[in-house]
């Protein structure tokens, strides 16, 4: 068959297959209208219309395929759902309105009460927070287990287990979870397998093809990758991925079409991004380590890391988060991060523009002492979100931090 580009308004999805992540990023997903545009269109409406009352009836019944209510049918949401599950290696993705919504609306379609998940100890501060208050009231109960003893993780193995969550790398201490290891116990147990890939985005890593069920991403981070828009998306087979969407559609934490649009052109350079996060983040990694005032570094990409040779196995790279001690406490850590300049002292990550923050008061501020002390997270930690900037540059401005420390 000959193929027609005026008869073709998109890449056939199977023009597509083994395809590099670097091209799926810039074609993959991408719908055309009949005006035959060049960048992605954006579809910001309410609702569609039909050509009939029949025709409402047949599409509001399931009998006829198309677009009702951007609740839960958008293109440009739709375009944006197709290119991370490419990217991914996914036969599905749902969008929802923030990386939180990910997890919430991941737990309310595939739990019920009675079910037990273990989930890694070392996980966003709020995503402990759901988890262990949150999902409690709807009879979901909870362990946390660390993320890299895997004899903790078979320990706490329920006849209820219905899941194992982690993060892998961890936030903020950089922990890298053997997926492999965790596949196995999750399918000996008929229990789903779900892995945050935020920190490492399917440039670096693609657990889908390390045993992993389903993949959760807060959007906000690095698919963007510049501090633009909150969302968040799954990805997976689409027998889980149906009732995640059953429940987005009755329940209503859906992305909007403006913040999929953005999404879908932060990928368009994520390859890109995420192996300049990675060469600065080393390079950090590496001169950190070398300053007496710095107790201790964590970033997978370093000799000295527990788990480095694991991330070379299971990683393209090492990622643009790492976390260091300083010497001391609460007292000099906050005087460290108050006489950068240039840093943006903010919680968020996966931004072009380098970040700075201390999780012991912020991203894990709603822990219990209790809690903080069993997830590693000191008064004297800060994390490093790092960025795209001249890599001297941000060492000038780290500098302020240390000359703060001595005076």
């Amino acid at each position: 068959m000959t193929f027609s580009r005026e008869e073709h308004l998109w890449i056939p999805e199977s023009d597509l297959e083994g395809m590099s992540v670097d091209t799926l990023a810039v074609r993959a997903g991408q719908i055309r209208t009949g005006q035959l545009e060049h960048s992605d269109a954006i579809f910001p409406t309410s609702s569609f219309v039909y050509g009939s009352a029949a025709q409402a009836a047949a599409r509001f019944g399931g009998e006829e395929p198309g677009n009702i209510y951007s609740r839960f049918t958008n293109p440009t949401v739709q375009a944006f759902e197709a290119r991370i599950a490419a990217m991914e290696g996914g036969e599905k993705a749902v969008a929802t309105a923030s990386g939180m919504a990910a997890i919430l609306s991941t737990c309310m379609a595939l739990l019920q009460s009675g079910d037990h998940v273990i989930c890694s100890r070392g996980v966003f501060g709020t995503t402990n927070v759901l988890f262990q208050k949150y999902m409690a009231r709807f009879g979901v109960e909870t362990s946390f287990v660390s993320l890299t003893d895997l004899d903790a993780w078979r320990d706490a193995v329920r006849p209820q287990t219905r899941m194992l969550f982690i993060e892998t790398p961890s936030n903020p201490l950089c922990e890298v979870a053997d997926m492999a290891a965790l596949s196995e116990l999750s399918k000996a147990n008929d229990a789903l397998f779900v892995v945050d890939n935020c920190f490492c985005t399917p440039v670096l890593q693609r657990p889908l093809e390390q045993g992993a069920d389903l993949i959760i991403h807060s959007a906000t981070k690095y698919l963007d990758g510049q501090g633009r828009c909150v969302g968040g998306v799954v990805v997976g087979p689409a027998k889980y991925l149906d009732e995640i969407y059953g429940f987005l559609r009755s329940a209503g934490p859906t992305m909007s079409p403006f913040n999929a649009w953005v999404f879908q052109k932060g990928l368009e350079t994520l390859p890109i991004r995420m192996r300049a996060h990675c060469n600065n983040a080393l390079e950090l990694a590496e001169w950190l380590e070398g300053q007496p005032a710095v107790a201790k570094v964590y970033y997978a990409g370093l000799e000295s890391h527990p788990q480095h040779e694991l991330a070379k196995k299971q990683q393209d790279g090492f990622g643009g988060v790492l976390s260091f001690q300083v010497q001391g406490g609460r007292e000099e850590a906050w005087r460290f991060i108050d006489a950068t300049r240039m840093i943006s002292i903010t919680a968020n990550l996966g931004d072009v523009k380098t970040t700075i923050t201390h999780p012991a008061t912020t991203t894990h501020g709603r822990l219990s002492p209790e809690d903080k002390a069993k997830a590693g997270i000191t008064e004297n930690l800060i994390r490093l979100s790092v960025g795209i900037e001249a890599i001297d540059d941000l060492k000038i401005d780290l500098i302020r931090g240390f000359q703060a420390l001595k005076d």
